[in-house]
């Protein structure tokens, strides 16, 4: 979508999931902030996806990185989820200041899954999206290409649309987007 952007791949969650403190420690370390025990971030990304969602009301500790990342002039773009539900029930869609992104499909109806509501800020196709995946079913084996749907790929695409307008401008801030 921004050809040219650079991606900063952060995991913040493993097989077994994580705290919504690893994702707050992985939202400052892209934006830039030192995280206690990590080398410190020299490139800081100017938008942070956000393709996970948990089932609460924003936690604190998420909403002060949000904040921290948003003074520090990066945008942040979360999925909407994908229980056909009130995206005001899931994190970090229902946090302040993030781009909530439901997902739509072929036609540009909301797609059947996803999450909607007051809190999305817009929706992007998230129906049969090609992707990269590991082509085995219970141990890595190789690399490939699947389709699949979510609003993990609607909010990517919303992303990436972010980093064009910031390439075009770069004295946006997070408001502006």
């Amino acid at each position: 979508v921004s050809y040219g952007s650079k991606i900063l791949p952060v995991r913040v969650l493993g097989t077994c999931g994580g705290y919504s403190s690893d994702i707050a420690d992985g939202i400052a370390w892209a934006a830039g902030v030192q995280v206690t025990g990590v080398p410190t971030n020299t490139n800081p990304a100017r938008v942070i996806n956000l393709s996970l969602v948990g089932q609460a009301s924003c936690p604190s500790v998420l909403q002060i990185a949000i904040n921290t990342a948003r003074s520090l002039g990066t945008v942040v773009v979360a999925a909407a989820g994908n229980d056909a539900a009130d995206v005001s029930t899931t994190f970090p869609a229902n946090c302040n200041g993030v781009i909530a992104v439901a997902a739509t499909d072929s036609v540009g109806s909301r797609a059947s899954f996803s999450n909607y509501g007051s809190l999305v800020s817009l929706a992007a196709p998230g129906v049969s999206i090609l992707s990269t995946t590991n082509l085995g079913s219970t141990a890595p084996i190789g690399e490939g290409y699947a389709l699949d749907s979510g609003t993990s790929y609607a909010a990517p695409l919303v992303s990436g649309a972010a980093a064009l307008m910031l390439s075009a401008n770069s004295v946006l801030i997070p408001d502006d987007i």
